[in-house]
């Protein structure tokens, strides 16, 4: 196989990949899965595997971002240049977003527009989402009849678990076990258990399993980032076959609906998100012209889908997709343009400019 097919690390140089497109379709199945919950049904995958098309979806996103955060941090110019990027590129656009809910919630509020202003929720529901840790997911009066309940956007709690991922690459990057290939090998292999034990603990119901549901989360996405994040390290000696990747959902044909269902295939799906993102090529490579969109659909999404479903009470799962979508797709395509996009370009600048001035303090 190795003979046949080309390494990840062969292919791991420039931007001449189709890893924008695969977080964008990522981005798409978790909006589409959101869609039955947001409108008062259930994700028809949930029954037939154990887990929603969201999770799995989510669980692509962490695998790449495993991938692409080991490789940053090993080739970072400095700690300040890592942390600028991986701030830069959650924190501005998030800010935007959250701003924006905060006064679109004054034109769906119940309350009068003097108490919405003067309630507590309101002024928290900024801080209270960039702190990331704990989440505020209503706002005062806002969407409360809507069969899904107030919560506004309920995405946004993965990016806590992304960022305990982020600090969990740096601290194995600062002991050495991103360059050492069994190191890395025997984290995985932990958080792989780790995952298990969590997922059987927790049973069907992990919010009211005897595990902590934040500790069950963390072990449900650490592991796909740590398969990612274990895919670099490995670089050299992996091979992105296509046949591998098919023959890695055989197994999922056979499993029952579960835990054990849902890790394996997390385990295919990170394993053929890789192959799809750095070897096929030709005409899908004209799509990272348009630039990277899925952070924008992931974080506008939910907001969107909440607001038609409070518009248009009793809306299908397929109508709440088929006007949420262009909808979402103009936000995301400004907040590229006009936000991510802008705050990307400013990371070596500060991140210069704050290790200036650092070294310009006394020891």
């Amino acid at each position: 196989m190795r003979l046949s097919a080309p390494t990840l690390a062969s292919r791991l140089g420039g931007r001449d990949n189709n890893l924008n497109a695969i977080r964008m379709i990522a981005a798409s199945a978790v909006m589409v899965s959101h869609a039955f919950p947001i409108t008062g049904g259930e994700d028809p995958l949930l029954t037939l595997i154990g887990a929603t098309a969201g999770e799995l979806a989510v669980a692509v996103f962490f695998g790449l971002s495993g991938l692409l955060i080991a490789r940053s941090f090993d080739r970072r110019a400095s700690m300040v240049h890592f942390l600028t990027a991986r701030v830069l590129r959650l924190f501005p656009a998030l800010i935007v977003v959250l701003t924006l809910t905060v006064v679109a919630g004054a034109w769906f509020t119940r309350l009068p527009l003097a108490d919405y202003t003067a309630a507590r929720g309101t002024w928290t529901y900024v801080p209270m989402n960039l702190a990331l840790f704990s989440p505020q997911f209503a706002l005062p009066g806002v969407f409360e009849t809507n069969p899904y309940g107030p919560a506004i956007n309920g995405s946004l709690w993965t990016l806590f678990y992304e960022v305990a991922c982020y600090a969990g690459v740096v601290a194995l990057g600062l002991i050495g076990i991103l360059r050492h290939r069994f190191a890395a090998h025997g984290v995985l292999f932990a958080t792989a258990m780790i995952h298990g034990a969590a997922a059987w603990m927790s049973g069907p119901d992990p919010a009211a399993g005897p595990v902590p549901l934040r500790v069950v989360l963390l072990a449900q996405l650490a592991f796909p980032f740590m398969l990612g994040s274990a895919a670099y390290v490995w670089r050299e000696r992996l091979p992105l076959s296509g046949w591998t990747a098919l023959a890695l959902w055989v197994p999922a044909l056979a499993l029952p609906a579960g835990p054990l269902l849902a890790s394996w295939i997390t385990l295919a799906l990170v394993y053929s998100a890789l192959w799809f993102g750095f070897v096929p090529k030709g005409r899908l490579l004209a799509y990272n012209r348009l630039g990277d969109y899925s952070y924008g659909i992931y974080i506008y999404a939910f907001p969107v889908q909440q607001t038609l479903v409070h518009l248009m009470p009793g809306m299908t799962p397929l109508a709440n997709i088929a006007l949420a979508f262009p909808i979402t797709l103009v936000l995301a395509v400004l907040s590229w343009k006009l936000v991510e996009e802008r705050a990307l370009a400013a990371v070596r600048p500060l991140a210069e400019m704050l290790t200036r001035s650092g070294a310009r303090q006394p020891a």
